[in-house]
């Protein structure tokens, strides 16, 4: 009876109805329990009100289920914690917010508004302007808003730490760094193959080191995150990150180095006058859907550039094929948008700035991964889908294709070959 009800997570009053007469008593003695039961069940109704019955085939319909979100209800002084469902509007591509959940974070003695206002840019010295604002409504000092804020964050850090990934079927990561105070914090980006992007996992490190990475990705692993069928890795000319997916993920593998980033790279060797032509060059050449084409003309080039800047040159050949992965899947026409630079997770981070940028001291560690989280779920809200994401089952192919070539190399065999759907 006790273990029945410590399990209570996603069910509603429809469970306790069903449950026998002693579990149903028991569950009085458990107020907070049954709180959770009440808020389940409300939620519920509100998500049925966009997507109807679970289970019902209605590919043309409007609003999807799109799994769950951490979130928390304040009751009195005790916080409680819950799953928050999301609601995906395929018309519009964007997550839909739930009418339900926003009236029961205005509960009396409740303070997640003050608690999004801090997230909105608010730095640690408008606390007191804050308090003030709210205060009619919530009586809270400077010191509490303080408290209230670091221990919301901790609650969405726990809960993202604890994030699993087994029902998620991911096609591409993507993994990038972002400087905050002199420290990076690695953050880790995931494209499903229905083309929704979901923050995977944050390290802090002083560089893009590989032993750091790894450790990220390891822990991704154990927490379900699937390979068998190889991942898509968009990355920037991180060697330490390179290293890590190569040790860590070996041939499921397959990398696609940004293209913006070889080409700013190439460009910073040569002369002002000379930038502006080189880097409309390499975007033409870039810009190929046809794997040999595409290198062909950035051969051209880099036989171009070694009488100009022998480092420029050295610089486009360095990691060239990685460049080119894309094109080398057959996919470039459908997916270069999204895939062939690492602009999906620099928007992430460019939106997460808003969050960070006016917090005048970065104190501790703990400090800067509640802050970066609580960011990232605030983001993760606004995330659109990746261009053309109705083509990743190509990709995903290809992706296949790919890790079955590899292995067929070091037995010796040439497997099937793979052709888009777009070949005649």
């Amino acid at each position: 009876m006790e273990d029945k009800v410590s399990k209570i997570k996603k069910e509603n009053l429809q469970w306790v109805i069903e449950q026998p007469i002693d579990v149903q008593l028991s569950l009085l003695n458990h107020h907070l329990d049954l709180c959770k039961l009440l808020i389940n069940y409300i939620l519920e109704q509100n998500v049925l009100s966009f997507t109807g019955e679970r289970y019902k085939n209605d590919p043309g319909r409007r609003y999807w289920r799109w799994g769950f979100n951490p979130g928390s209800v304040r009751l009195g002084d005790q916080r409680l914690p819950i799953d928050i469902p999301r609601i995906y509007d395929k018309e519009l591509e964007r997550n839909v917010s739930l009418e339900s959940y926003e009236k029961l974070r205005e509960l009396p003695g409740h303070d997640d508004q003050m608690v999004r206002s801090i997230l909105y840019g608010l730095s640690t010295r408008d606390y007191g302007k804050v308090a003030e604002r709210f205060f009619d409504s919530f009586g809270l000092s400077a010191s509490q808003v303080s408290r209230s804020f670091i221990e919301y964050s901790k609650e969405v850090l726990e809960a993202f730490e604890r994030r699993k990934y087994e029902e998620n079927d991911f096609v591409a990561i993507f993994i990038d760094g972002k400087h905050l105070a002199k420290q990076q914090m690695i953050i880790i980006l995931g494209v499903t193959l229905n083309g929704e992007k979901i923050p995977l996992g944050v390290a802090q490190t002083t560089t893009e080191n590989a032993e750091a990475i790894k450790g990220l990705l390891r822990d991704l692993l154990e927490r379900g995150l699937k390979i068998e069928k190889g991942l898509l890795f968009v990355i920037d000319g991180s060697k330490g990150i390179r290293r890590a997916i190569e040790d860590l993920i070996g041939d499921k593998a397959v990398v696609q180095r940004c293209q913006w980033h070889k080409r700013e790279n190439v460009v910073s060797y040569l002369k002002v006058e000379d930038q502006e032509t080189f880097r409309r060059k390499l975007q033409q050449a870039y810009s190929e859907d046809d794997y040999e084409i595409a290198k062909s003309k950035l051969l051209d080039i880099g036989e171009e550039l070694k009488g100009i800047n022998r480092q420029a040159a050295h610089s486009l050949v360095e990691g060239l094929e990685e460049t080119l992965t894309i094109q080398r899947l057959g996919v470039h026409n459908l997916l270069y948008r999204s895939f062939t630079t690492t602009n999906c997770i620099e928007s992430v981070n460019s939106q997460l700035e808003k969050y960070l940028r006016k917090v005048k001291r970065w104190m501790t560690s703990d400090q800067r991964y509640r802050w970066v989280i609580c960011g990232l779920m605030e983001v993760e809200t606004n995330l659109r889908k990746v261009n053309n994401y109705q083509h990743l089952d190509q990709l995903r192919e290809a992706i296949l294709y790919e890790v079955k070539r590899k292995e067929a190399e070091k037995r010796c065999e040439e497997p099937r070959r793979f052709s888009t759907k777009n070949e005649t």
